[in-house]
């Protein structure tokens, strides 16, 4: 039977649906041939996905060294940290076995504190990366070259400050971009060539001030336009007179003048049409920026996914419950970092061709695993302790047991375990506090140290001169001021080339501040109901009630724009 719950963090209240009970089922663990019943949540989703995202540090890379060859490197993990921390080459290398830390499990202690002190002994791996070339500042990303401040991106070249950016070329600060070539300052924008200061964007070229178009080429200044040419402010144009004044805009932007143009932008996207919902070729599901998928519920940037509930970022997934940032993953629950064939795994974090996990920190490959920290290729391990398939069978039934009697069987690690600050991680841009809210909590806080080698100059962002023409090569032994935080910031010499052929200003912001503003045009991952503004259906969208937004159902929408 559904049951309705309060959540134990913010005291919302939640529904606990037959679909999940089912689920739960589904999930929970069977170890010698008997099932251990994960019981159901006592965090509200917005609560337990907030826990998982303190896990994940995309952006703040750090200079240190690796602990065993002694080789300067980035790394996601600040040179204070407790942690010993290897780079790739070493970390992969068959020099050292994560099972030689290895250790018995105390009953007479939570598995959680266990597991923190194999957190500090095993060693950890710099950055999450695979086969990138010439590509030293980017996490979570593979097969990028020549790639600079790249996060969560694959198969990439000459691309930098992005995130989300899959099989692009000279692609500059963007967010969600795919199979794109030259675009700047781009948000969810697909099989676009340059592109400029756009967002919703598919098929797309040569345009720039672009929201939810489709198939547009020389436009600027438009919204909700289908398969057009030549057009400004959605007034079609002679490709002569066009030239003409996009040759006067882009001169105006190169100039300064871009704060006006981003003004009028904002204000055309606030009186366009907007979809209640993204979704494209799906059946049966609920939340936003869904495609080929059906039988999902409240899920958000999936693409290919079958039966899942509460996925927030994922690529062939199928049957998955509270997950984040996923990629060919099956039956996994309340975990994040799953990927590359990841099956059956709970309570995770990072799990890659691994399957039968619970509560493990960092596995690739292997199988049958608990409490397990920075496991290379391994079977039947508790905290990183070698066991028979029959001596693991017997001892994780015990281990259950234990859990559930200190409170911890069916909660994912809790944020004080994160090996990370909440500041660094994914959990501030998606549910941000103040250093104060998050040190009431009992959490970290890290404060940037922003310190910059080689610097000549540094300029207050506003002080930059207005033109791209006037920017001299110096620049680049600047440390410019962001307007916003206050935060030093350079230039490297590929990007004040983009900008020069591009005929576009040196940027006024931080890289992070940059980052920021762009997820802060798409809205958040909560669902309301609203009436559609044409046909007063009911719809469910992530526009707020009090949003001055024309929202139009799918119906709607699609006869507007076609």
């Amino acid at each position: 039977m559904p049951m309705d719950k309060v959540c134990s963090q913010c005291a919302a209240s939640f529904e606990i649906t037959d679909g999940d009970l089912a689920f739960y089922e589904k999930v929970s663990p069977v170890i010698g041939g008997k099932k251990y019943p994960i019981p159901p949540p006592t965090l509200c989703p917005d609560c337990r996905q907030q826990r998982r995202l303190v896990w994940r540090n995309e952006r703040n890379l750090y200079r240190r060294t690796c602990d065993q060859c002694n080789k300067s490197i980035i790394s996601i993990y600040p040179k204070a940290s407790p942690f010993t921390v290897f780079c790739p080459d070493c970390w992969w290398s068959d020099t050292w076995d994560s099972r030689d830390f290895g250790q018995e499990m105390d009953f007479g202690r939570p598995l959680f504190e266990q597991m923190r002190e194999l957190q500090e002994e095993v060693p950890r791996l710099s950055l999450n990366i695979v086969s990138n070339e010439n590509s030293e500042y980017i996490n979570l990303s593979g097969y990028n070259k020549n790639c600079y401040l790249l996060f969560a991106a694959e198969y990439n070249e000459d691309c930098h400050y992005g995130t989300q950016v899959i099989k692009s070329t000279g692609c500059v600060d963007a967010f969600d971009c795919y199979e794109s070539r030259y675009c700047y300052e781009v948000v969810d924008a697909e099989k676009c060539h340059s592109v400029l200061y756009s967002q919703n964007v598919s098929a797309c070229s040569e345009s720039l001030f672009l929201f939810d178009c489709r198939g547009c080429a020389h436009c600027i200044l438009c919204t909700n336009m289908r398969n057009q040419k030549y057009c400004i402010r959605n007034q079609q144009m002679q490709s002569e007179a066009f030239a003409a004044e996009k040759k006067r805009i882009t001169e105006e932007i190169a100039k300064g003048k871009f704060r006006e143009y981003q003004e009028e932008f904002a204000s055309l996207k606030r009186t366009c049409l907007h979809r209640a919902a993204d979704i494209v070729n799906c059946e049966n599901v609920t939340g936003d920026y869904l495609k080929n998928s059906h039988n999902l519920r409240t899920c958000f940037d999936v693409s290919y996914g079958e039966d899942c509930t509460y996925v927030y970022t994922g690529f062939q997934v199928k049957d998955l419950g509270d997950v984040c940032h996923t990629t060919e993953a099956e039956l996994g629950y309340d975990s994040l970092s799953l990927g590359y064939g990841s099956y059956n795994t709970a309570f995770t974090h990072g799990s890659w061709s691994a399957k039968n996990l619970l509560y493990c920190d960092i596995i690739q490959s292997g199988s049958d695993m608990m409490g397990c920290v920075s496991m290379k290729p391994g079977k039947y391990c508790i905290l990183n302790k070698q066991y028979t398939k029959e001596r693991y069978e017997n001892f994780v039934p015990k281990v259950i047991a234990h859990m559930q009697e200190t409170k911890e069987w069916g909660e994912f690690f809790p944020v004080t375990l994160s090996p990370f600050a909440y500041n660094e991680t994914n959990a501030q841009l998606y549910y941000p506090l103040s250093e104060v809210e998050v040190l009431q909590h009992g959490w970290r806080w890290h404060k940037p140290e922003d310190s910059l080698s080689g610097v000549k100059k540094t300029i207050l962002a506003a002080k930059l001169p207005a033109s791209i023409e006037n920017i001299p090569d110096d620049v680049l032994n600047w440390a410019i001021t962001c307007e916003e935080t206050r935060r030093p910031f350079r230039i490297i010499k590929q990007e004040l080339e983009f900008y020069r052929k591009m005929k576009l200003p040196i940027p006024h912001f931080h890289p992070d501040e940059r980052h920021k503003r762009r997820m802060a045009l798409r809205n958040p991952r909560v669902l309301w109901q609203r009436k559609c503004g044409k046909c007063g259906k009911e719809v469910q969208t992530t526009y707020a009630p009090d949003r001055p937004e024309i929202v139009y159902c799918e119906a709607c929408y699609l006869a507007e724009v076609y």
